[in-house]
């Protein structure tokens, strides 16, 4: 973990506020490696300094961010009635009291964020914050110019009608389509509900990318940390759209 201010570490642990941290650091309430700290503004690395607060040794669970190339059959709930396996039975040996950034259907692959920072998940995943998730689809049939009209515009599903998309085609076969398709939103089976909204039923979906995360060559079921560089990404208002090309 990064260093961080130490007024900030305890509100992470749940001892207090910010400003109420000040006040404990003034009045000499915390030792940072048996050393008493009264500077405001102190920086100490959780990972390899020992925090007490008021005679009590802190204990801050480390933020975990981590990209997972999701097989087809695994879910990504908690726990599954039907025993299948979940993303987080895939992932035994990361620490921590981890969740998923959102979710891919169990026919679905590709990439999905798993973590234990909320504040994260939450830059990632509230569509306020405009992160775009791009997916490569194959359908059955011929996409005709006038049903990517229809995508691209939106369509209605059920009691919505869904925002509009960025819809492209990469590739032909005689009984199939193969596209890209970027979406603002994450409701639940969209693009399998859109296609079949226009006459297309979907063969496969692979999500290649989260905002300025890329799939890249990480191998089905396989899985990776995220760089601070990439965390930092998802907070950068220029990147966090991730049009792709």
């Amino acid at each position: 973990m990064e260093p961080i201010r130490l007024n900030r570490l305890l509100a992470q642990a749940g001892v207090c506020s910010r400003r109420a941290a000040d006040e404990r650091i003034a009045a000499g309430r915390v030792v940072v490696d048996g050393v008493v700290i009264t500077e405001m503004g102190t920086k100490v690395d959780p990972d390899r300094q020992t925090v007490v607060c008021d005679g009590e040794t802190l204990k801050v669970e480390r933020k975990v961010h981590v990209a997972y190339h999701k097989p087809r059959g695994v879910v990504c709930t908690t726990a599954d009635d039907e025993r299948r396996p979940t993303v987080l039975d895939e992932l035994p040996e990361i620490p921590g009291r981890l969740f998923t950034v959102g979710r891919l259907d169990a026919d679905s692959t590709g990439l999905i964020l798993v973590t234990n920072d909320g504040a994260f998940a939450q830059k990632v995943a509230h569509p306020s914050n405009g992160v775009l998730k791009t997916y490569e689809v194959t359908v059955r049939g011929e996409v005709t110019d006038a049903v990517l009209t229809k995508l691209r515009n939106g369509v209605y599903i059920g009691d919505v009608t869904t925002a509009p998309a960025d819809v492209s085609v990469r590739g032909r076969r005689r009984d199939a389509t193969r596209l890209r398709i970027v979406l603002q939103e994450g409701r639940n089976r969209e693009i399998r509900r859109m296609c079949a909204h226009v006459g297309h039923s979907v063969l496969s979906i692979r999500r290649v990318r989260i905002g300025p995360l890329r799939l890249g060559d990480l191998a089905e079921g396989r899985w990776r940390y995220l760089t601070a560089e990439e965390i930092r990404a998802f907070t950068e208002p220029s990147d966090r759209r991730g049009r792709s090309r």
